[in-house]
C-alpha cells in the first residue's frame, strides 16, 4: 500500500462539530444548497430529521421535525432538484416522502417491510441516471423492494428469499448502471455476507458472491454510467472493490480487497467529482481515504477464451480518528469538492473539509 507525497497528501480538517442529543443514523447534504439533515432516533423513541445551514464557522439549526417513528436511512436520489423531497425508510418498515417545507404530512407513504428498513438508495432523480425515479429500500425481513413514487402502495420489484431459503437481514443497498431507460441493476448486501447483484430489466438474479463477513455498505462508483466499479465494506474491517466492466461466466467479477482497520467499516462514498476517491467510515470513530488504480489492461482472456476481468490497486491517501465511537453515516456534498458531512454514535455531526483532492 503506498500513500502519495507528504505535501500533496489530502489533509481531512474538521471544519464544524455539533453536538446532538439524540442518536443521529444518517446525514445528506440538500443538494444545491449549504443545508444537510440529520436523521435519528430521540430518547423517547421518536423519529427526528433535523435540518441546518452551514455558516462560516457554525451549523444553524433551521427546522426540527419529529415523526412517530425511529428514522433510519434517507435519501434525495429519486427527486427533482426544484422539490428536493427526502425519502426516508423507519424502524416500522415504512417508506415516506417527505416535502421539507411542509413536513407534517408525507407525500408519500407505504408500509414498505414487516421490519427495519437498514438502507435506502434513489435514482432517476437530481438530473442523475436515465429512466423513471425510483428508490430501493432493503429490510431486516430479508426483502429488498423497488418503488416508484408515482406509483401506490405497491413495488415495481421485490426480491425476496426463495421457497425454501432462509431469510436474511438485508444491511445495504445501491443502485448502478441507469446510463439510458432501460438498464438498470439493484446490489444488495447482506449479514451472512452474500452480496447479490438484481438485474430490473431482466428481473433476475445477475451476479452473487459472499464476502464471508457481514456486508455494512455497497456502493457504485456513479449510478448513471455503464457499470464499472462497486465497493462492498464489511464488518471486519476488509473492504472490497469489484471491477464490474467484465463478468466472466464462472468467475464473476475481479475484485481486489484491503483491510483498513480491525473495525467494521459502517460507510463507503464516492467522492462525486473523481469517481475513483472514496471514503471509507469505521467503528474505530476514523475515516479513511482512498484511491483506486485501474490496471494496465482491465481484461484479458482465459484458456476457455472467454473475457476474464483484472483488479486494480488501492492506495490509501490520507486517515484520521474523528471519534472515540463508530461513524455510522457520511456524505459527501454534491455542490462543493472536498465537502462533507459525518454523524457518529457519540451524537455528534461534523462538517469536514478534504484539501488538496485536485491534486490526486
Amino acid at each position: 500500500m503506498s500513500a502519495a507525497g507528504g505535501a500533496e497528501r489530502p489533509q481531512v480538517v474538521s471544519h464544524v462539530q455539533q453536538a446532538l442529543s439524540y442518536t443521529v443514523f444518517d446525514c445528506k447534504w440538500v443538494p444545491r444548497s449549504a443545508r444537510l439533515l440529520c436523521l435519528g432516533s430521540a430518547a423517547r423513541g421518536t423519529g427526528l430529521v433535523q435540518l441546518y445551514e452551514l455558516h462560516g464557522g457554525r451549523l444553524e439549526l433551521l427546522r426540527e421535525i419529529e415523526k412517530p417513528k425511529p428514522i433510519k436511512c434517507g435519501t434525495f436520489g429519486a427527486t427533482s432538484l426544484q422539490q428536493r423531497y427526502l425519502a426516508t425508510g423507519d424502524f416500522d418498515g415504512n417508506l415516506n416522502i417527505w416535502n421539507l417545507e411542509a413536513p407534517e404530512i408525507p407525500v408519500y407513504s407505504v408500509k414498505g417491510h414487516k421490519e427495519i428498513i437498514n438502507s435506502i438508495d434513489g435514482v432517476g432523480g437530481l438530473g442523475i441516471g436515465e429512466g423513471a425515479p425510483e428508490i430501493v429500500t432493503g429490510s431486516r425481513d430479508g426483502t429488498v423492494k423497488v418503488w416508484d413514487p408515482r406509483q401506490k402502495d405497491t413495488p415495481v420489484a421485490n426480491m425476496e428469499p426463495v421457497q425454501g431459503e432462509s431469510k436474511r437481514d438485508c444491511w445495504t443497498v445501491a443502485f448502478g448502471n441507469a446510463y439510458n431507460q432501460e438498464e438498470r441493476v439493484v446490489c444488495a448486501g447482506y449479514d451472512n455476507g452474500d452480496i447479490k447483484l438484481f438485474d430490473l430489466k431482466t428481473m433476475s438474479l445477475r451476479w452473487e458472491t459472499n464476502i464471508k463477513n457481514g456486508v455494512c455498505s455497497v456502493e457504485f462508483d456513479r449510478k448513471d454510467i455503464n457499470m464499472n466499479k462497486l465497493v462492498a465494506t464489511s464488518l471486519e474491517g476488509k473492504f472490497h472493490v469489484f471491477d464490474m466492466r467484465t463478468q466472466h461466466p464462472t468467475k464473476g467479477f475481479a475484485s481486489v480487497s484491503e483491510k483498513a482497520q480491525k473495525s467494521t467499516i459502517w460507510q463507503v462514498r464516492h467522492l462525486p467529482q473523481n469517481r475513483d476517491v472514496f471514503m471509507t467510515s469505521g467503528g474505530s470513530g476514523s475515516l479513511h481515504l482512498w484511491k483506486y488504480e485501474y490496471p494496465a489492461q482491465r481484461s484479458k482472456k482465459d484458456s476457455e477464451g472467454s473475457e476474464l476481468g483484472v483488479a486494480g490497486s488501492v492506495s490509501l491517501l490520507q486517515n484520521v480518528t474523528l471519534s472515540t465511537q463508530p461513524i455510522s453515516s457520511l456524505d459527501w456534498s454534491p455542490d462543493k469538492k472536498g465537502l462533507c458531512v459525518c454523524g457518529a454514535f457519540d451524537q455528534t455531526v461534523r462538517v469536514l473539509i478534504v484539501t488538496k483532492l485536485n491534486k490526486i
